[in-house]
C-alpha cells in the first residue's frame, strides 16, 4: 500500500475494527483526512465502505488504537457528542423529515459553528449551491425526487456547520445532472475548508472531485494513493473496483 503524509489530521484512524454480532466486518483500517481535503473510500458493494463511516461516527460497535476528530479522542463518545465536536454525517438512506418542509429541514439541522471552523451556513448561501432547494422551499420533502432530497440531506447535515463530513455513496442511484449538483457541492465544502470523507462506487464521480482515495477490499484497506493515480491505473481498478 502506498500512502502519504498528512499534516494535523482532522480526522485520524487507526487500527480500526468493526462487527455485527460475531460477523466481523472491518480488519484494522487506517485513514487521515486533513482541513479541505477531500477523500474517497472507494470499493464493491460489501467490501466495507459504509461500515467505516458508520464506525467513525460511533454508530456499530468499534474498537481502535486511535480515533481522533478535531484533537479529540472520540472512541467512547455517543455519535450525538461527535456530532457536537463538528463532524457531520450524511447516511445513504437520507432520513430527512418527510412531513417537514425543505426550509424547514434546514432549520432542524441549524447549529452554531464550533472549533475552529469559520463557515456560517444559512438557508441562503445552501440554495446558492442547490438552486433546485430555493424553488421548492415551501414543499414538503416527501414530494421530493430522491435526487432532491439527497441534496436536502447535505444542505441540512452544513446547516450544522461541521468541519468535517461523512458522505456515504452520495451519487448512488442519482440523474447524471444531480451529480453534477453533488459535484459541486462537495467542492463548495472543500472551498470553505471543510473536509470530506466519502463512501464511493462512481469511479468517475470519485475522481471529478477526491484529492486521494483509499480502495478497500473485505474489510481491510488494500490501497492509498492519489485520486488521479488510482484513476490512470487499470490494473488497479480491476482488482479492487471491477472497472
Amino acid at each position: 500500500m502506498s500512502g502519504s503524509a498528512i499534516l494535523a489530521p482532522i480526522l485520524e484512524v487507526e487500527g480500526l475494527n468493526a462487527a455485527y454480532g460475531q460477523a466481523q466486518i472491518l480488519f484494522d483500517v487506517s485513514l487521515k483526512i486533513a482541513r479541505g481535503e477531500i477523500v474517497a473510500l472507494m470499493g464493491r458493494n460489501g467490501a466495507g465502505k459504509s461500515t467505516t463511516l458508520k464506525a467513525i461516527m460511533g454508530l456499530v460497535p468499534t474498537d481502535a488504537r486511535t480515533l481522533r476528530f478535531a484533537g479529540h479522542d472520540v472512541r467512547r463518545l455517543a455519535p450525538y457528542r461527535i456530532a457536537r465536536l463538528g463532524l457531520g454525517y450524511v447516511p445513504e438512506e437520507r432520513r430527512i423529515f418527510t412531513d417537514l418542509t425543505v426550509y424547514e429541514n434546514l432549520e432542524v439541522g441549524a447549529k452554531a459553528t464550533v472549533g475552529g471552523s469559520c463557515t456560517a451556513w444559512t438557508p441562503e448561501r445552501l440554495f446558492s449551491i442547490f438552486p433546485n432547494l430555493a424553488d421548492m422551499r415551501g414543499r414538503r420533502a416527501s414530494q421530493m425526487s430522491g435526487g432532491e432530497q439527497q441534496m436536502l440531506t447535505i444542505a441540512r447535515t452544513l446547516m450544522g456547520n461541521p468541519e468535517a463530513v461523512l458522505l456515504d455513496e452520495p451519487s448512488e442511484g442519482l440523474a447524471p445532472v444531480i451529480v453534477e449538483l453533488m459535484a459541486t457541492a462537495v467542492q463548495r465544502m472543500k472551498a470553505e475548508g471543510i473536509a470530506v470523507l466519502l463512501s464511493e462506487q462512481n469511479l468517475y464521480f470519485a475522481a471529478t472531485i477526491a484529492d486521494r482515495a483509499y480502495i478497500i477490499e473485505k474489510g481491510a484497506i488494500r490501497h492509498e494513493g492519489r485520486m488521479a493515480d488510482i484513476q490512470a491505473d487499470a490494473a488497479l481498478r480491476e482488482a479492487y473496483l471491477g472497472v
